[in-house]
């Protein structure tokens, strides 16, 4: 039978549509709804301490990575929920209910980080809660610190992935805490405090490798289904350990937070009493300047063997429960 050249136009067009939507259906992202926030916005005349070295500024890094990543998103064929796209100062009750309402499957806010030490540069990634019972969350965290190693920085960096709970000890991050129930984190990338990497991150490719890193661990993720997460509270419940906050993160107390794990393991080691308080006080002092650095978990558990040589077991199984909990181990 001849096709007339109308119907061989309708049956290649049909034959095209297929085809795309074939390889569209073949990508874990495809049809997937995600919600991308980039973190803070507008705040240049209202802090001082979110910015680098030579003036870049954070939000405005965040900013460019997430319009990145969500081109490159939708090309998957993901639905992509924005909660910025301007540098504005964006409620955080807005974000989360453009995540809730719009019924998100992933909640991803995009962050670089600050501390007083210049020379600290490595991921950190939030989970909400304990890791026991956000299992989801914290297995997104674990993709997107194995991405960001691989595809990021290329080289081998130490990775930490904690609870919210670690830096915002009373009830964990605004924008974890009520999107619970979605798999859901704060992905820090890197310190644009270490003046390489503030100059590295200034570069529109820079900022799209970093995209294609959260791109790879997003499709890591919907592989498969993810985890449960548990009702908060179900499993666990800790009272807070105070940390340093933001500007607090700047000081130099907190510059101190590798050497002072480093001496604390030496003074660790002695038997005498007054060596082993103070190896206590240092891993404290370390906690609380770094409370999610890649030592915060060894503070925690070298603090609870402390403890239970200086007769305190009940508080000694606590801090052992708060490094489990609090800290997880990159695979």
């Amino acid at each position: 039978m001849r096709l007339t050249p109308f119907v061989a136009l309708c049956f290649i067009l049909m034959l095209i549509s297929f085809s795309g939507s074939a390889q569209r259906n073949g990508n874990p992202l495809a049809g997937k709804v995600i919600c991308l926030d980039a973190g803070h916005g507008g705040t240049a005349q209202t802090d001082q301490y979110r910015v680098g070295p030579t003036g870049e500024r954070e939000e405005w890094i965040n900013l460019r990575v997430a319009l990145l990543l969500q081109k490159l998103l939708e090309e998957k064929g993901a639905t992509v929920l924005m909660t910025r796209t301007t540098d504005e100062n964006v409620p955080f009750d807005d974000r989360v209910k453009l995540a809730v309402q719009h019924k998100a499957q992933v909640f991803l806010s995009i962050h670089h980080n600050a501390t007083a030490d210049s020379n600290a540069n490595f991921p950190i990634i939030y989970y909400h809660g304990y890791s026991s019972e956000n299992k989801a969350s914290v297995e997104l965290a674990e993709k997107i610190g194995q991405a960001l190693v691989k595809k990021h920085y290329k080289r081998n960096v130490p990775v930490s992935i904690a609870s919210d709970h670690a830096i915002f000890p009373a009830a964990g991050a605004k924008v974890l805490r009520d999107t619970y129930g979605i798999p859901a984190v704060i992905a820090e990338a890197s310190f644009f405090t270490n003046a390489p990497e503030e100059a590295r991150l200034k570069n529109p490719d820079y900022n799209r490798q970093e995209a294609l890193a959260y791109v790879a661990a997003l499709e890591a993720f919907f592989e498969k289904d993810p985890q449960n997460i548990a009702p908060k509270n179900s499993l666990h419940t800790l009272p807070p350990f105070r940390a340093a906050v933001e500007a607090e993160r700047m000081s130099p107390t907190a510059k101190r937070w590798l050497q002072d794990y480093q001496e604390g393991r030496k003074l660790m080691k002695s038997k005498v009493p007054a060596a082993q308080q103070q190896a206590y006080d240092l891993f404290t002092r370390s906690a609380r300047s770094f409370p999610d650095s890649y030592v915060a978990a060894a503070c925690h558990q070298h603090r609870a063997t402390l403890l239970k040589r200086l007769g305190k077991p009940e508080e000694a199984k606590q801090e052992a429960l708060r490094a489990k909990e609090f800290y997880v181990k990159l695979k």
